[in-house]
This record gives structure tokens, sequence and C-alpha cells, in this order.
């Protein structure tokens, strides 16, 4: 869903943005060379950079399944959505349950450029999209794409996957989380995702150098200050955790392997219900 009234929507091809750079790791094709020269940069001081998108990128197929399948969760919002790749948050949710309705939001005009042709819906379902910035939150939750395609007396899956570490403290980002979650039904979920120095400091704060670099505000936290953003909330089990903890399939690792990971992840993770 485009904003036709403003034209089409304008693409800063000088200066490198999270979530083409993300893209570019992940080994997509939508992105420009300012994102690739951040990627490369990124990718030469912490090369397990691709494998922390790609956990990532699982843990939120896995929270999804979850939320549509087991928690009986049927109407999603999706902030910071990024490039899309498949396969995107509505298509796990709808292949649970075909009825499934999704709003995806970002502020970047290429995701914008895209949403339209990829972001496309099961018949008895719903997608939109909604060009917004998380940090002015009731632009988001007064949208008309938003009220139009969610009903905020029912139950929603939020969805911030590696999103809040974009937003550094003097935006107050506790605050968001608490104007996003604070007018959803009880029975709620959050679902979270956020990059960490906890586990490889001095790579993770490599990485962190490289992003201020290109003026993008990468701010990773420690676990202690994850935790707030899930005040008030119930978390599910097993809690907050480096995502290929949270409810492994298949096998699950040794905790050898499982402790390599954290350090290549750096992340944590969670999903919360609002009761």
């Amino acid at each position: 869903m485009t904003d036709e009234t403003h034209g089409p929507p304008h693409v800063d091809k000088t200066r490198a943005h999270p979530a083409r750079i993300y893209d570019y790791i992940l080994g997509g094709h939508d992105n420009y060379e300012v994102d690739h020269a951040a990627a490369r940069q990124v990718l030469s001081v912490w090369p397990q950079a691709r494998t922390a998108a790609r956990v990532n990128r699982a843990f939120m197929s896995r929270a999804t399944r979850w939320l549509a399948a087991e928690a009986g969760i049927d109407q999603f919002l999706d902030i910071g959505t990024g490039i899309p790749t498949e396969p995107n948050l509505h298509q796990v949710a709808q292949e649970a349950n075909p009825a499934a309705r999704v709003v995806y939001t970002d502020n970047d005009p290429l995701v914008l450029r895209y949403a339209e042709a990829l972001m496309t819906s099961t018949p008895q379902g719903r997608t939109a999209y909604l060009h917004a910035d998380v940090t002015a939150p009731h632009t988001i939750l007064e949208a008309a794409e938003l009220r139009g395609t969610l009903d905020l007396d029912r139950p929603i899956a939020l969805s911030c996957n590696a999103l809040f570490h974009f937003i550094p403290d003097r935006e107050a980002p506790h605050e968001i989380m608490e104007t996003l979650v604070k007018p959803l039904a009880p029975g709620s979920f959050l679902a979270l995702s956020h990059g960490t120095p906890d586990f490889d400091p001095v790579h993770i704060g490599r990485v962190q150098d490289i992003y201020h670099g290109q003026g993008i505000p990468l701010t990773t936290r420690a676990k202690d200050s994850i935790e707030p953003f899930f005040a008030g909330l119930e978390l599910v089990t097993p809690g907050l955790v480096a995502p290929h903890r949270w409810k492994p399939q298949g096998d699950p690792p040794t905790d050898a392997e499982a402790a390599a990971l954290d350090a290549e992840v750096s992340q944590y993770a969670a999903v919360a219900r609002k009761v």
C-alpha cells in the first residue's frame, strides 16, 4: 500500500541504510554501493554477521509460527519490516492461519517501493503497508492502514525484530515501546530481538563504530537494558535468551554449540504476553 498523493518514494543512494545493509548481508540485491561498502566493513570485523542475520530471521519465523499456530493470534503488526525477504512474516502467519492479517511498517522508501509487489495476501487474510517511523509511534497507531486492517479490540502480535537497537537512548526507546503496547488488547504479544555486546563486546563494539561512522545510531544493549522493553508483560518460556535458544526446532544444539552461537549471533530475543 503506497501513498500516491506524495508521488513515488525517494531513495537516498548516497547514505547507507540499516535495512539495505541487512539485505546485503542476507544475500539480497535490493541495496546500493554505499550499503555494500558499509556491509563489507561490518563483515571484515565480524564475519559472523551473516550467521546473526540468518538466526534472527529464523527466530522471526519460529515466533510468528508459534503465535499463529499455538497462541491463536491472527493479527500482526510488524514494525521495522526491512527489505522483503521470503518467507515474509505474513507468509509464515498465513501458512498457519490463512485468515491472518498483517500490517507492515518501515521508514525506508526502498521498502515502500517493493511492498506492494511482494507483500501479497491469501484470499482469506489481508496485508497492508504503512510508511512510518517508529520514533513517532502515534503515527503508526492512528494510521488508516492499521485501523482498516487490524482490530485493536482483539489481541495483536507486535513484532519488532532487530529494530530497537537502531533507536538511541536520547529517543527514549523504552517509552516508545510502552506507547506501542499500551493500546493493545489483553492477550496480545510482543516479539522482539535486539543486538547485545554481552557475548562478544570487542567485535560488537567495532560493528557499532562502523554504523556510527555511517550516521546510523546503532545502540546494542546489555540484557538488563533490554528487559525493560517487556515491562508489565509475561515472558513466554524460555524467556529472554539468544534467539537460537528460543524454542529451537529439531534436535537442539549441545550446550557447547549453543554457547559458541551466542557470540556469533550477539542478540537476545523473547516473546511476551500482555495480561
